[in-house]
This record gives C-alpha cells, structure tokens and sequence, in this order.
C-alpha cells in the first residue's frame, strides 16, 4: 500500500546552502564505533547514512575480524580495524587507538551493532564521559549506559541519545526521572543530564528538557531492524555539518522519517527494509529545499 509523503514541518532546522568552494573538510569528519561479529551491517548502515547526510568524511572503528566484511558494504567510507575480543566485539584494549581518532574528528556515534560486555561497557562509559566533541548514543551504546546510571549525568560533551521505548526503560530505571509517562520521563532525563533525548516511535520526540518537539514523518513501515541504526548515522552527520544537537536531532529524524515515507511510496510497508532508506535520503533533502 502506497502512502503519501508528509508535508514539510516549516519548524525544523535547515542546512545552510553550501559555497561553491568548499570540500569536504567544511562538512566535519564523523567517528562511528561499532560492529561486531554477526551484527557488520548496523555500523554500516550507519556510516551509509552519515554520508548521505552530508558528512565530508566518514570513518567507522570496527573489530579487526570485521573490517573487510564492513568496508565491502560501501567504498566512499573508511574503516579502521580495532583490537577485538575474543567473541568478535570491539576490546576495551581499543581507547588508546579511539582516543586518536577522536582528536581527528568533529562529531562521533558509539553503539550501532557494538555488542555487550563489562569492558564495551568501560568503554562506552569513557567515551561518554570524557569525549568532548559532540556524539550520538544509540543500541548497545544505551545498554552499556543503563549498567552504569550514574555515567548518564555526567557526559563529556554534548550528546544525543536515540533510544526506542524499551531502551528507555532501562536508562531511566525506577522513577528515577518521575513516575510520569516515558515522554515526561524523557524530557526530564534530557534537563537533568543536560543532553538531548530521541525517543524513538510514533510522533518520536526530540527534547532538551527545556523544549520538546514532535515529529510528524515516518510510517510502520519503517518497525525493521537497522532503521535506528540509519538514523544514528544521519544525526552525526547533522552534528558534523555544525548544527547544535538539538537542531540535528530534530532535522535527522525529519529526513528519516520523510525518507521512509518516499521509500514506502514505492516499496510499500511490508517489504521495506532499512537499506531503503539512503537511497531517498536525496529526495528528502530535496523536498526540504536542501
């Protein structure tokens, strides 16, 4: 069943219209960590993502059993195999190599296929805490955070988290944000934390805790694994291209959802898959005049 795609939200940021000068070092370099055996395709479908949102650079940190599979995925992103543990994820042994990535980059994502152990959880908790650049937190990056509740109000740096509703049951726990709905709940987590939250869903909300917006784009189509992971993606490429995060959250998820909408057009709901969404990513930018 074909659907119609919404119209423009006139409330949602832009991106500002590119000098005919420039190169890609004037659109940011984006760090994606991530990836594990078994679970290649979500850092991928992330990076893919990051570049069709206009990142002029794209590097994904992956396990070193990983990176041919990942880098055969698409050849306009770079890969950089980490040290591994045993069972195929990245080793907490990996922040010396991350940390000099980071100093190379604009913004950063950690999750997308990442797996879960106590040192992915060290891991994620350093990157959390001490990474000043602006950085997304989605999948296993939002498990290894709900381990370790009290990391949460202490980030870094600017930070969005992307969590689908289960995931946010985890990282607010017990009241511990009020006893109100999930959407009460995220609004104050984004005050108290002083980051920005994406829960994901119908109408997905983006808040900061001050102000909070509703999406109107996207469809049940788009209820198939890796869709997230795109979305990751397409927010670090917003935060590469200078946008504050809550203005990257909220043209992000627009574009996704609107992408999804375009997809479902032709592609219909029951066959949509995540892949589809890059490839509408162009006529979404294009619908919002970008």
């Amino acid at each position: 069943m074909s659907q119609t795609p919404s119209p423009a939200d006139p409330s949602i940021p832009r991106l500002p219209a590119r000098d005919p000068e420039s190169h890609k070092g004037n659109f940011g370099h984006a760090l994606l960590v991530g990836g594990s055996r078994g679970m290649s395709g979500a850092i991928a479908l992330a990076g893919v993502a990051a570049l069709r949102g206009g990142a002029g650079l794209v590097k994904l940190a992956v396990p070193e059993s990983c990176q041919d599979t990942i880098a055969g995925f698409e050849p306009s992103y770079m890969t950089v195999a980490m040290p591994e543990h045993p069972t195929g994820h990245i080793a907490a042994t990996a922040r010396g190599r991350i940390e000099s990535l980071l100093k190379q980059s604009t913004a950063a994502a950690c999750g997308p296929g990442l797996g879960r152990s106590p040192g992915l959880n060290e891991l994620v908790a350093w990157l959390y805490q001490s990474a000043s650049l602006p950085m997304v937190i989605d999948a296993d990056g939002l498990n290894a955070l709900a381990e370790q509740p009290d990391v949460l109000s202490n980030p870094g740096g600017p930070r969005v988290l992307t969590p689908h509703p289960g995931e946010f049951q985890r990282l607010a726990g017990e009241e511990r944000y009020g006893s109100g709905s999930q959407q009460e709940q995220a609004a104050q987590m984004a005050a108290t934390c002083k980051i920005v939250v994406v829960l994901k869903g119908h109408r997905t909300l983006v808040t900061d805790g001050v102000s909070s917006w509703h999406n109107g784009t996207g469809n049940p189509g788009m209820a198939t694994g890796g869709c997230g992971d795109v979305l990751t993606g397409l927010i670090t490429a917003m935060l590469c291209q200078g946008l504050s995060p809550l203005d990257a959250a909220k043209l992000a998820v627009h574009l996704h959802g609107l992408a999804g909408d375009l997809a479902v057009a032709e592609v219909g709901q029951v066959t949509m898959i995540a892949s589809d969404l890059p490839k509408y990513l162009g006529a979404a930018f294009a619908k919002l005049g970008m």
